[in-house]
């Protein structure tokens, strides 16, 4: 196989896992150490990807990347990251659910939960939970952002502080090693802010492609969440962060 095969292929794989390693693609491609490291000095001075010690991350970037592509990426472990966190949300409760596919995959899990009351500034959430019979709904209101569904701006915050939730589940673009949760819309971040400040405790969920990318906007620090549902390991100094912050960190087997 060429370069000109490997690359998409790489960029699908960096796509899917969040990062990938020299020795990995090595391996998976059937070529040489040296091989892979000019296909990534090339895919970088290209822009296609960012180079890092070993191997390589997405590009830095101020846009994220199409709704539909989100959807599809890491969707076995968004799955078992929802059911984890639906195992811990009670029945009689009031949540929020904001914008984004793990939160989706949330409001899938909760189908068999009883006499919940859901505000959520996600049309797709909304229209998830609207086949739970024993499920009140409510959505803020906002500017609809076309492209995922979201309800965003001065609107959906001001609607979001006449509540006081039991839960708060929420999503996020980026996690940065200082453990931040980034976003790309400044919208979208002022009503994040709102969602934590008026929850009684707040969930977050997002796989492990999170950690290595970066969004330009600042939704809050992970120690302002109760508990992490995630697929894999922190590691290093963000675990030791979570843990002195009293931040839960669970991790969520797929199902095999």
């Amino acid at each position: 196989m060429n370069q000109a095969f490997r690359r998409p292929e790489i960029v699908e794989i960096l796509r899917r896992d969040g990062k990938v390693t020299v020795d990995g693609l090595a391996e998976h491609f059937g070529v040489t150490l040296q091989t892979i490291r000019r296909d990534l000095s090339d895919m970088a001075e290209a822009g296609q990807i960012e180079r890092v010690h070993g191997g390589a991350i997405p590009p830095s970037g101020t846009h994220n990347i199409g709704y539909e592509e989100r959807r599809s990426l890491n969707h076995r472990a968004k799955a078992a990251i929802a059911r984890c966190c639906a195992s811990q949300i009670p029945e009689n409760a009031s949540i929020f659910l904001n914008i984004g596919t793990s939160t989706e995959a949330v409001a899938k899990a909760l189908m068999g939960h009883r006499n919940l009351l859901v505000v959520t500034n996600n049309m797709n959430v909304a229209n998830i939970l609207a086949a739970n019979s024993d499920c009140e709904i409510i959505v803020t209101g906002g500017s609809l952002r076309r492209s995922d569904g979201g309800l965003v701006g001065k609107l959906a915050s001001e609607t979001i502080e006449q509540f006081k939730f039991d839960l708060a589940v929420v999503g996020c673009s980026a996690i940065d090693p200082q453990g931040d949760m980034l976003d790309f819309d400044i919208q979208e971040v002022g009503v994040s802010q709102a969602i934590l400040r008026q929850s009684r405790r707040s969930f977050l969920v997002a796989d492990h492609s999170k950690f290595h990318r970066t969004a330009p906007a600042r939704i809050a620090s992970l120690a302002r969440v109760d508990c992490f549902f995630t697929d894999k390991g922190l590691g290093g100094d963000l675990e030791t962060k979570c843990e002195a912050w009293g931040t839960e960190v669970v991790l969520c087997p797929q199902r095999s």
